[in-house]
């Protein structure tokens, strides 16, 4: 499955420098319906696309949808930061 979607970068506010983007509720709801393997903590392995950077993650459920983690390499990479609008491509793996 692969969905691509605008997100505002933020920052989590219980832990400094660590930068993420809501999957919208729609595409979540798609995600959680695909059956899988249960994984720590919820999460769905992904390969992520950001500009020109991809990479292999995990998207983590957070109420009805699912956040995807953007590492500092990849906000230094795009020169992205908090409050900017991307378009992420995700290349769901798990389903």
């Amino acid at each position: 499955m692969r969905i691509r979607f605008p997100a505002e970068i933020y920052e989590w506010t219980a832990r400094r420098n660590w930068f993420f983007v809501d999957v919208p509720p729609e595409l979540g709801a798609d995600i959680s319906d695909q059956p899988r393997m249960p994984r720590g903590f919820g999460s769905v392995r992904v390969v992520a696309t950001v500009g020109g950077t991809t990479w292999s993650t995990s998207i983590f459920p957070l109420g009805e949808t699912y956040v995807l983690p953007l590492k500092r390499a990849v906000l230094k990479a795009e020169d992205i930061g908090e409050g900017d609008e991307i378009e992420v491509e995700l290349d769901v793996l798990d389903g």
